[in-house]
């Protein structure tokens, strides 16, 4: 393999993202790996998709492994954004990488959390 192959495979190599799925009762906004300044167009697009359908939010972060601050200040946007429209807006299951970041600056309490139980195959 090229250094030019290895750079293109490891391009290609998702480390995170967000996507908006629409439940009939919510917008689940899933979250998984690194949550960084790379997913701001991912971030935008669940937002305002989210907000669109006009139902209570909750933002899965269950499978987050990393959050910078770009990611903490998208949830904070979500909550403040959200509660101007009148949505509820929860975390679910937030590791601690979340919730230690959350706590630190004193918004956790803004969130409602939502827990439940995972189960493997």
């Amino acid at each position: 393999m090229t250094v030019q192959q290895a750079e293109t495979k490891d391009a290609a190599v998702e480390t995170g993202g967000i996507r908006l799925l629409e439940e009939p009762g919510a917008s689940v906004v899933a979250m998984w790996g690194e949550i960084d300044v790379a997913l701001r167009s991912e971030a935008s697009a669940a937002l305002a998709n989210a907000l669109e359908r006009d139902v209570p939010v909750v933002i899965d972060t269950s499978r987050v492994t990393f959050m910078d601050s770009t990611g903490i200040a998208f949830l904070v946007q979500f909550y403040t954004i959200g509660s101007e429209e009148g949505l509820s807006v929860t975390l679910r299951n937030p590791p601690s990488v979340v919730t230690d970041v959350l706590e630190m600056l004193g918004v956790i309490e803004i969130f409602g959390t939502e827990r439940h139980e995972v189960t493997t195959a």
